[in-house]
């Protein structure tokens, strides 16, 4: 068997996995069954309860209260509600996205960050944690339509942690990640087109 064959197998399994653990009713699911398995994803009972939370704390908001200033252009963060805003430079343009976020609070990091790094193309590879937990994942994917990471990349400060796209539409709105920020692809791509590398990121 080829290489590339196999790289093609080890991908598919992948996500076939993924797709195998979602099916799989919440209650049957610890959190730990979640992070060390292929699906980091909350079930749909608990996407119930944090829809009707989230109708109630996904709203506009001030830059004030959380930046001195929108130098660079500011994005901040709310996990808790589940959404990314952001604000241009100038104040004129303010966005308002859903997310998905850290699936539990051990994967969580809230402070102050910036982006340091776009990346058009992103490819994806686990950290050792990940590897770790989940020996059979692959070690490399590039980019296309297999990489959780999507379409787009922003880099952060902060070792490991992006906020990205996803080609699984079904995590945004859900706990989902090993740390890192998702968007749908359509967001992050408009979003990647207004940041700049050092545009302020706040998580609270």
């Amino acid at each position: 068997m080829s290489d590339n064959k196999i790289k093609v197998e080890t991908r598919r399994g992948f996500l076939a996995g993924t797709a195998a653990m979602l099916a799989t009713p919440a209650i049957a699911q610890t959190t730990t069954d979640a992070v060390n398995s292929q699906a980091t994803t909350e079930g749909e009972r608990d996407l119930n309860e944090v829809v009707r939370r989230n109708i109630s704390s996904f709203r506009t908001l001030d830059w004030q209260p959380y930046f001195d200033n929108t130098n660079n252009g500011a994005i901040l963060v709310d996990i808790d509600s589940r959404a990314v805003h952001f604000w241009s430079e100038d104040q004129s343009v303010y966005k308002l996205y859903p997310s998905s976020v850290p699936l539990t609070s051990d994967l969580t990091r809230r402070g102050r960050t910036k982006v340091i790094l776009k990346d058009p193309q992103p490819s994806w590879r686990p950290t050792p944690s990940m590897l770790e937990r989940n020996p059979e994942w692959p070690k490399f994917i590039g980019p296309g339509p297999d990489n959780p990471l999507g379409t787009r990349s922003l880099h952060l400060t902060w070792t490991y942690y992006r906020i990205h796209g996803t080609h699984d539409t079904r995590k945004i709105g859900r706990r989902s990640s090993n740390g890192c920020i998702g968007l749908y692809n359509e967001h992050i791509e408009e979003l990647f087109e207004m940041a700049k590398v050092d545009t302020q990121v706040l998580l609270i």
